[in-house]
């Protein structure tokens, strides 16, 4: 996946845009942070990036395929962390992973599943029922499920929250992992101080509409305000 561009995208929801004619272009090997106040339409953004909803008008391309070719074939190659963990509470850990790798058609899914669930810093309770996890806990699982198949796309809405300064660091620096590999990441977050050293751009919605998307240095001026 070398790109994914917008082109006049919008989202209503009644008689009320979400989103507002949005044009731009997320590239391979970059970490974007999508700021913006409560209601911008971040999230409605994402989960239009993820095909899990579809814009009501405009037209999106994930390098050459089109919205409803990618929804269809394409979706496997999309991480995705979300406020819904997607985790299943009577399952461990590793038991969930493993789940997700099989799913995926990852080679050896038992092995995979452990070997992320030492990396997100959970080898200690890997095998307890998820039902029994901390919000952080919960919150490093997730990102070892949304990660553990390599996926090209990677989207994360306000993936720190609930997690201690360790497994912040942690998660920061397997998503400088997968950017560097080459993974498309847009990552919604109100922790600029943390993120902008990460990130290689912003993208700043105002009401629906996206007022700029362009060098990280303009963080600092959201940094002195939050």
């Amino acid at each position: 996946m070398k790109r994914i561009r917008l082109d006049e995208v919008s989202r209503v929801y009644g008689r009320n845009f979400v989103l507002h004619r949005v044009s731009t272009e997320f590239a391979a090997g970059t970490a974007t942070a999508l700021v913006g106040e409560n209601g911008a339409g971040k999230t409605t953004l994402l989960n239009i990036l993820a095909t899990l909803d579809r814009p009501t008008s405009g037209t999106i391309r994930y390098d050459e395929r089109g919205f409803d070719a990618f929804a269809q074939h394409g979706r496997s190659s999309i991480g995705w962390v979300s406020h819904d963990s997607l985790l299943y509470d009577e399952l461990s850990g590793a038991e969930n992973l493993a789940f997700y790798a099989r799913m995926y058609g990852c080679a050896r899914p038992a092995d995979l599943a452990q070997q992320w669930i030492d990396r997100v810093g959970l080898g200690e309770v890997g095998e307890r029922r998820v039902g029994a996890y901390s919000r952080g806990m919960r919150q490093r699982l997730s990102v070892a499920r949304a990660l553990l198949h390599e996926p090209s796309i990677v989207l994360l809405d306000e993936p720190l929250t609930g997690l201690d300064q360790g497994g912040r660091d942690a998660l920061l620096g397997l998503i400088s992992e997968v950017r560097d590999r080459g993974a498309i990441v847009v990552m919604i977050t109100h922790d600029l101080r943390l993120t902008r050293e990460l990130v290689d751009s912003v993208a700043v919605l105002k009401r629906g509409k996206l007022t700029y998307h362009g060098k990280a240095d303009v963080l600092d001026a959201f940094v002195e305000h939050a």
